[in-house]
């Protein structure tokens, strides 16, 4: 593993190094991602790069006891293994992220031929108000705030503004939804925002969506 490493340029190990980092953050990589410019999904540098040296990583990643898989039919690369550590987000991305992966399931059922689905600030906030999640109206700058970061980990990409975050606000969901959430922990973590509200919970910590469904599955 180590020779094949040495023998790469200097680009080519800062990318590597990139990719390597890049998947631990996140956990996964996309092959397409939406080009604003173009208006259309490219494909993706990243993805690129770590599919070529997909055996290396794979072997990277193994000593560390966390394996590197691939969907071909999603387009995506992605970990797994009981060491890697979720990221904490605040609540109100956590619940976007749930309300996203339910309607990616829902508009999936409706035999779309692509993997990727839109939504909007509108179908998602129709969403919480459906599972009771939100007791209050999120401000603004907490709705752009928690796109912003669902944007940055590329489960979402904003096809509007977000300086003018509103109801019409349109977004396209990646299929990557499905790698962090089965739609059955969903049900489960759904419910448990549900009783927390039920109890007062203001709402205002952070979760670990991986933390959580781990807790869950005990």
């Amino acid at each position: 593993m180590i020779p094949y490493y040495e023998q790469l340029t200097d680009e080519e190990k800062e990318q590597l190094q990139h990719v390597i980092r890049l998947l631990q953050r996140q956990t996964f990589l996309l092959e397409r991602k939406y080009e604003k410019r173009s208006g259309r999904l490219v494909y993706n540098k990243d993805f690129r790069i770590a599919d070529y040296h997909q055996e290396f990583l794979r072997e990277y990643f193994r000593i560390a006891g966390i394996e590197l898989k691939e969907n071909s039919h999603m387009g995506i690369l992605y970990i797994e293994g009981e060491t890697i550590l979720g990221e904490k987000i605040p609540k109100l991305a956590t619940i976007y992220l749930l309300i996203l992966k339910l309607i990616y399931d829902e508009h999936m059922e409706e035999a779309s031929a692509s993997n990727n689905i839109y939504t909007s600030i509108g179908e998602m906030n129709e969403k919480i108000g459906e599972f009771h999640l939100l007791k209050n109206l999120s401000s603004i700058t907490e709705m752009r705030r928690a796109i912003a970061l669902l944007k940055r980990y590329q489960m979402i990409e904003p096809l509007d503004v977000l300086e003018e975050l509103n109801e019409s606000t349109r977004m396209i969901i990646y299929p990557c939804v499905n790698v962090l959430l089965m739609a059955d922990d969903v049900r489960k973590l759904i419910e448990s925002f549900t009783k927390e509200d039920e109890h007062g919970n203001d709402g205002g910590e952070e979760t670990s969506i991986q933390g959580i469904i781990e807790d869950l599955s005990e």
